[in-house]
């Protein structure tokens, strides 16, 4: 649900006086948006009265949740309690991630969000509520780090996440327009993934970025179909790696069959590839038959050509990067779940922290 600038105001006073209204002993006195007598102009400013005496509620709003705009809210409020005396900090939006509230947490200021996750701690009162769905999140922001284009950014910084990226360069690398990087530099420094250098930018939360990354990912954005052979899994990917090769067909080994050649701790008995296109004579010379049941091959035909990114030449085949493997195996639930988890701990991680070993295979 996407909350307008005009009614955010009103929303926030309504999860305000909720929130507050669980203590008996608060009485809630005027709640104002104007500038106070002390100089100060706080988003709101509530007076309250209790049975120990009176406090003022400094709440500063903000459309967005995420840690970077927290930290500003908590900046703000700062300043305005030096300003007003008697004064307690809410950081208030319409969605507060976990991080976002531990930097208020950490400052002694409190937050509220529009879903009612809480947390308020001013001499006796105290309310904390956590763990309440995010019923007013803002989408747009998902759909838009998300989309295929906006994908082919994240490859590139999660395949090189110890370098610093100029806008242009990471344009060029990503196929991308110097707008749809800015776009996706603002969402990052928004959740505070990514830092500032001389040289340029570069991601320094990865792992934060793949985990929010595989919640919103599905294998089966993909045009997806299931083939059964009568070959081994071993003999169905070498010829299918000669045909492509043979007829110039851009393809990559992925999920199963890509996990397996980096991490040979993976078991299988499905292939997966990445195939630009396929065609009657591909399943002639490859005796194939396509199932909806038992299959052990699968051809993904990609949602966008960004899924090639980072292709590397392994053991006779063409496989997809580590992170693309990845996010496609964790689309599978159970063992290729197993099968990414092995992935990260001895490929992907040994890459984004240098003091670790990196497989020989790398």
């Amino acid at each position: 649900m996407k909350i307008s600038d005009q009614n955010l105001e009103d929303k926030a006073k309504e999860a305000l006086l909720s929130c507050l209204s669980r203590v008996p002993f608060l009485k809630i006195g005027k709640i104002k948006s104007e500038v106070s007598r002390e100089g100060a102009r706080p988003d709101l400013l509530v007076n309250l009265d209790y049975p120990e005496g009176k406090k003022n509620l400094i709440v500063e709003i903000k459309a967005n949740g995420q840690p970077r705009l927290a930290r500003q809210a908590v900046n703000q409020i700062l300043r305005y309690k030096e300003l007003i005396p008697d004064s307690y900090g809410i950081f208030l939006a319409p969605y507060i991630s976990s991080k976002a509230g531990e930097i208020c947490k950490q400052e002694g200021i409190g937050y509220l969000d529009f879903s009612g996750n809480c947390f308020l701690s001013f001499d006796n009162v105290f309310i904390e509520q956590g763990g309440r769905p995010n019923i007013f999140q803002e989408k747009r922001d998902l759909r838009s780090l998300y989309s295929p284009r906006a994908e082919r950014v994240l490859r590139v910084l999660l395949n090189n996440p110890m370098r610093a990226w100029k806008v242009e360069e990471l344009a060029e690398a990503a196929r991308v327009s110097l707008g749809q990087i800015s776009n996706v530099k603002k969402r990052l420094m928004d959740r505070e993934w990514i830092q500032e250098e001389k040289i340029g930018f570069k991601l320094k939360e990865p792992e934060q970025l793949l985990k929010e990354w595989e919640e919103n990912y599905s294998f089966r954005r993909n045009r997806v179909v299931d083939f059964y052979s009568l070959k081994g899994i071993a003999q169905i990917e070498a010829d299918l790696a000669d045909y492509c090769n043979r007829n110039n067909f851009k393809y990559a080994l992925t999920g199963f069959s890509g996990a397996a050649r980096l991490a040979p701790a993976v078991r299988y008995q499905r292939a997966m590839a990445y195939l630009e296109d396929f065609n009657d004579d591909l399943i002639s010379r490859l005796a194939l038959k396509k199932v909806t049941s038992g299959s052990n091959l699968t051809l993904f035909m990609p949602y966008d050509e960004g899924v090639f990114y980072g292709l590397r030449q392994l053991e006779g085949a063409q496989i997809a990067s580590p992170v693309q493997i990845y996010l496609d195996l964790r689309s599978f639930r159970g063992r290729g779940e197993e099968a990414a988890q092995i992935l990260f701990d001895q490929v992907i991680k040994p890459i984004w922290w240098p003091n670790a070993i990196i497989p020989k295979n790398w």
